[in-house]
């Protein structure tokens, strides 16, 4: 678990790169992608619900991990950044009609200074990074305004830092057109609140799950 390059996108705001970060990549894929209870979730929008093209999971202290091998990254991931995580995310990205748009993680409200973890298993997928000033880009590609494809492969840790989800956006594009196998990420976050909390709905919030 080594190996870290630092990406720095501005002056506030970093992300860090590991690649191959964890071992039997494939064998957690396959336990996770088996043993985990995926749900569809919902997103309010503006004045009624819609459903997430994506499946996720939730995991939070006191409830056993889905695979073992989960609690040395968790640990791994506060010893390096110095920060306590109170869970983590799990989300399922079934084929290339799943994905997510541009967006930043204004549900965290605090977002001057934030840790955001991202594990990457399965299929190896295009993973966009633009600064906010980009969002108004006329490109009609999927990837439009994009300034870093990070694109990470089974195994490989994305750690978004310092005003990133103030000043930037990302995103995992949708493929619809193309044979895409599945892609599970695993999230951590954490945000020290300083500044100016985030007001409003952001694009996360809130989130509802129900079985599917």
């Amino acid at each position: 678990m080594d190996g870290f390059e630092r990406i720095q996108l501005d002056e506030t705001s970093w992300v860090d790169i590991a690649r191959g970060w964890v071992t039997d990549a494939d064998d957690l894929f396959a336990a996770l992608l088996d043993n985990v209870a995926w749900q569809a979730s919902k997103l309010f929008r503006y004045d009624h619900w819609v459903e997430e093209r994506r499946l996720g999971s939730m995991w939070r202290p006191g409830v056993p991990l889905p695979h073992p091998q989960l609690a040395d990254v968790h640990r791994a991931l506060q010893r390096r950044y110095k920060v306590r995580f109170d869970g983590f995310g799990l989300i399922q990205y079934r084929d290339g009609s799943d994905g997510q748009a541009f967006h930043r993680d204004t549900d965290m409200r605090w977002l001057d200074d934030t840790v955001i973890a991202i594990l990457s298993l399965g299929t190896q997928r295009p993973w966009l990074l633009r600064p906010r000033a980009n969002r108004h880009s006329h490109s009609t590609e999927p990837g439009r305004g994009a300034t870093h494809d990070l694109a990470p492969a089974p195994g490989d840790l994305i750690v978004m830092g310092g005003r990133c989800q103030a000043d930037w956006e990302h995103s995992v594009p949708y493929l619809p057109d193309r044979a895409v196998g599945t892609r599970i990420s695993l999230q951590w976050r954490h945000a020290t609140r300083t500044g100016r909390p985030f007001v409003g709905a952001g694009y996360r919030a809130p989130v509802h799950y129900g079985r599917r």
